[in-house]
């Protein structure tokens, strides 16, 4: 049985995350759904409004949109919560805990905020990602239990064709090229994948011994190839030519993180005008803006923009929002 047909039930504890490897036949066409969400009327995924997740005391979690060009306007709220939340094409992912219980689904659904699949996750959400054309989604979660990681929190990506039901449960089982060389390791991470305009080219981050490379992947081929160090989270502008990404300042991350603009061309790198530390996956808002979420604690995060080109200055864009995309 491979990875493509295996799905892992989640057992998620703040403490402990025991990961067990169970057999899920026909896991995506058996969890098919076409009951629609109860929401607000004015919530859909058509534009041009950004979505994100309320973080409001109110909304909390809630999946939300605003007018594209009155961000700190009124705000259309749904009755779907995600711990993580992104749109595209039409298609929308949410990672979320499933109903009264401690463990996570990820759920596909489409523009009126029908949903169409619920998978099982294993771990705790924290990236997502859907393809321009809404095929493909991706996610990333935290797990622990990996021998090598001493108990310390290891990541998981995944991928899944929403048209065909090919699931990649986890990059880790993708051949990987570093240096030209084919390259082998117990310690290998993925997280933070983004999609390229034709659906089978990928980016993603891939940590190993102390590196944190940059990969470009191949789905159908299911392949990855470093191309540089010390880029993670990254996300593919509209053009398909630069990326937008988060490095270790000085290499460390103890030290915080600083967002960029990589030039896959040139290689060169714009560092953004935002001063503060970055732990996010920024979005690309359009060829111009960068967005992503600075968290305010107690659960509250506000969504800010940035200029990609590195003029200008940051700027608060929505409040009491996370994990922002543009519709």
């Amino acid at each position: 049985m491979t990875t493509r047909n295996r799905v892992l039930l989640a057992l998620v504890g703040v403490v402990v995350l025991a990961v067990t490897a169970v057999v899920y036949t026909g896991l995506v066409r058996a969890r098919n759904r076409a009951t629609a969400v109860a929401t607000t009327d004015a919530v859909t995924l058509s534009g041009p409004r950004l979505l994100f997740r309320s973080t409001a005391d109110a909304e909390r979690g809630r999946l939300a949109t605003v007018a594209a060009d009155d961000p700190g306007g009124a705000r259309a709220v749904s009755n779907m919560t995600c711990n993580r939340v992104y749109a595209a094409g039409g298609t929308g992912l949410c990672l979320r805990p499933e109903h009264g219980l401690t463990t996570y689904q990820l759920v596909v659904f489409d523009a009126a905020l029908a949903v169409k699949q619920e998978i099982p996750l294993v771990g705790l959400p924290n990236r997502a990602r859907v393809s321009p054309s809404g095929h493909r989604v991706a996610w990333t979660v935290f797990v622990t239990g990996d021998s090598y990681n001493g108990g310390k929190f290891s990541t998981r990506a995944g991928m899944l064709d929403t048209t065909s039901d090919s699931l990649e449960a986890t990059l880790e089982d993708f051949g990987v090229t570093v240096d030209g060389k084919p390259y082998q390791a117990a310690d290998l991470n993925f997280w933070g994948i983004t999609f390229a305009q034709d659906e089978n080219r990928f980016f993603a981050t891939m940590s190993t011994g102390d590196h944190r490379y940059l990969v470009e992947g191949d789905f159908s081929a299911r392949t990855v190839r470093a191309l540089r160090d010390n880029v993670e989270c990254p996300s593919l502008s509209p053009d398909g030519k630069r990326i937008a990404f988060k490095s270790a300042v000085d290499g460390d991350p103890a030290k915080g993180w600083r967002l960029s603009v990589l030039d896959l061309a040139t290689g060169g790198v714009t560092p953004l005008a935002e001063g503060r530390s970055v732990d996010d996956q920024p979005a690309w808002l359009d060829a111009r803006t960068i967005a992503y979420a600075i968290p305010r604690g107690g659960g509250h995060s506000d969504v800010w923009a940035v200029p990609a080109d590195g003029t200008g200055a940051a700027r608060l864009l929505i409040p009491e929002a996370e994990s922002p995309a543009a519709l």
